[in-house]
């Protein structure tokens, strides 16, 4: 069983358009509400592989209610903690070539006997995880050792934990030394407060991570693949992709391939790469089901184009001034 952790968790409404014309009153071609949050997105994901999965996550107002309903209509078990706040709903705007407009709403402020009562409710399902994700930024009332605290109890249960999380609350968790922690290059770049511009720069920043605490570093690098960085060893891992639809929720579907083979190795990356690029050509956030999976399209590697440009290279720092880790990222 994989258990999530989503302490900022939303309803996701997906619209496509013919044409974003600001200023117009536009009609969408298609129209889709989902359970939103990176654990929450996981959690679909294990589920549609048909592996049991169990979703802890605060929930308030009838959002929260109509979040619950959906997480149970996919077979996941939601271990709701009712808080005061209203959960949130994001807006995401799908162009025809892909390009992607998402409003993200701030979400609920926690009180201190809510996020008590959240991390309760992890301990309580521990036991019988093999797996324990946290993922998402931080809501209003969570400091950024919020992760590490949790780290630091999950270790102590004797559990394993995978952290998907960015900024503070990231390089915070790092002394806990959380079993795989998960970013994409410009959380990574962040991280490490330098550019990323080939492969190379990528080795060399995770493995700084797993210096600082990380015992693996799985970053995900968009269109140029996934890296894993272990104790094991150094893999590189590719697929291509004929059309990107929509990358929201992508980085969430590799973790959960990832997590699902094993969580280790060349084998578990394989996983992770197959499910990121099927996630990438559905609509949405829709997570995909084996029958969209093609790990034979998959090429895995220790030999690491170190040299190799990256597609999307990250020029620390990549995000304005006023960002903060609460507003989150799409991979």
């Amino acid at each position: 069983m994989i258990l999530t952790i989503t302490p900022n968790p939303s309803l996701d409404r997906t619209y496509e358009l013919p044409v974003l014309d600001r200023g117009a009153v536009l009609r969408a071609t298609t129209d889709r509400v989902d359970p939103g949050g990176k654990g929450v997105n996981v959690s679909r994901a294990v589920a549609a592989a048909g592996q049991r999965t169990v979703a802890v996550l605060p929930l308030g107002g009838p959002e929260g209610a109509l979040l619950a309903r959906l997480l149970g209509d996919l077979g996941i078990e939601a271990a709701g903690v009712p808080v005061a706040g209203t959960t949130r709903v994001n807006v995401t705007l799908v162009e025809p070539d892909g390009t992607l407009t998402k409003v993200n709403a701030a979400g609920p402020e926690i009180t201190a006997a809510e996020s008590e009562a959240l991390l309760e409710a992890v301990r309580a399902h521990s036991g019988a995880a093999d797996w324990i994700a946290c993922c998402g930024s931080l809501p209003r009332g969570l400091p950024p050792q919020w992760y590490a605290e949790l780290v630091a109890r999950i270790h102590r249960a004797g559990a394993r934990i995978a952290l998907d999380t960015s900024g503070s609350a990231l390089t915070a968790a790092l002394a806990e030394r959380p079993d795989v922690v998960k970013p994409n290059a410009e959380e990574l770049a962040e991280a490490v407060g330098r550019p990323l511009v080939t492969i190379g720069d990528v080795v060399k920043a995770a493995e700084e991570l797993r210096d600082r605490g990380a015992q693996a570093v799985l970053a995900s690098l968009g269109a140029d693949g996934q890296l894993l960085v272990d104790g094991s060893g150094r893999y590189f891992g590719s697929a291509p992709v004929a059309a990107v639809r929509s990358n929201v929720g992508a980085g969430d579907a590799s973790l959960a391939g990832f997590l699902a083979a094993g969580g280790s190795g060349p084998a578990a990356l394989s996983a992770a790469v197959a499910h990121g690029a099927a996630a990438v050509q559905l609509p949405g956030s829709a997570m995909p089901a084996p029958a969209d999976l093609d790990l034979s399209a998959v090429t895995t590697t220790a030999d690491i184009p170190v040299d190799r440009s990256l597609t999307e290279p990250v020029r620390f720092p990549s995000r304005p001034a006023e960002w903060t880790p609460e507003q989150g990222s799409v991979q």
